[in-house]
């Protein structure tokens, strides 16, 4: 397995098409770049999904194609589909309806990937794993759990109880078994898992035979996190231990710092390109738009669990 040194990344789930927030990421590193820091991009997944139009679909693959990137389900079922749907996996919990309509986006979205074959080559070729070398730890880069691809066991609700989930309902679901974190980290040999997926973000550290060990789901880079917050969020990962101006929350672990930092797009114009794309009435809108404009039910304290704490700048 290849292992990819950086000094700094930013790990960018659930981008979902969204091209103000990909211009603000962009921005976000340019203007680290001109405090000297070198920003890889690390895209784990679900890079696509609303950008339906030609043109977006272009650019955001184009730029992900170009940095450190994994595939998502969203990504393995545009470059090869199956009977699955979105390939979501979602749990027991999810109304039938959501279920439906993420079903439907997929569709549409594939229409668009047929007419685009080089990229969907290119979405094809992606890893479903990588490690990144971070100072002196290593993070493995995952989708959804180490085990699947769009596993759901790095889920807020599962990794902590806070009885929520990112389609509105309440999660009736177990917290994901201690012994099987244990295992996970042990097997991948890593410090930290980043991950993304169940849209909602979430982190917090654990021990595993004697150390301290982190999991960082940045939930949705494109997408509000929070109530009534509308910006998205992307892991920082830097061999810099200092807390970065932004941070939402965040942890130093074997001098390397991860910070949950927040993704300042234009949010009008997100609501302008999305409705171009999904009107009123469409499936995208009935299980998006309240959360677009409105973000989810779910604030900065259902994010942090363990010793990660809410940063105060």
């Amino acid at each position: 397995m290849t292992v990819d040194r950086v000094d700094t990344a930013y790990v960018i789930g659930g981008l979902y098409g969204n091209l103000d927030a990909l211009h603000a990421i962009l921005r976000m590193q340019q203007a680290e770049a001109r405090q000297g820091k070198h920003v890889s991009l690390v895209f784990n997944g679900d890079h696509n999904w609303f950008n339906v139009d030609a043109a977006s679909f272009k650019e955001v693959n184009q730029v992900a194609l170009a940095s450190l990137s994994i595939r998502g389900n969203v990504e393995a079922e545009l470059s090869r589909p199956t009977d699955a749907g979105c390939g979501c996996n979602y749990p027991d919990y999810f109304n039938a309806d959501y279920v439906a309509r993420s079903n439907a986006i997929m569709s549409r979205l594939q229409g668009t990937a047929r007419e685009l074959p080089v990229l969907c080559r290119g979405l094809q070729d992606l890893p479903f794993f990588r490690v990144l070398a971070v100072g002196e730890t290593r993070v493995g880069i995952v989708h959804g759990d180490p085990e699947m691809l769009a596993g759901w066991s790095f889920a807020a609700e599962r990794l902590s109880p806070i009885g929520k989930c990112c389609s509105g309902d309440e999660a009736v679901a177990e917290l994901t078994p201690p012994s099987k974190l244990e295992r996970w980290f042990r097997d991948a040999d890593v410090d930290v898992f980043a991950s993304s997926h169940t849209c909602l973000a979430h982190a917090r550290d654990l021990q595993v035979d004697g150390r301290t060990r982190a999991i960082f789901n940045n939930g949705a880079a494109g997408l509000p996190n929070f109530a009534n917050e509308g910006f998205g969020i992307v892991t920082r990962i830097s061999a810099d231990p200092t807390i970065p101006r932004g941070s939402l929350y965040g942890l130093n672990l074997n001098g390397v710092r991860y910070d949950a930092m927040p993704v300042h797009y234009d949010a009008a114009s997100w609501v302008r390109h999305f409705l171009a794309n999904w009107p009123q009435g469409s499936p995208a809108y009935e299980a998006y738009f309240k959360r677009i404009v409105a973000g989810p039910d779910f604030d900065r304290h259902d994010a942090v669990g363990g010793g990660v704490t809410l940063t105060v700048q």
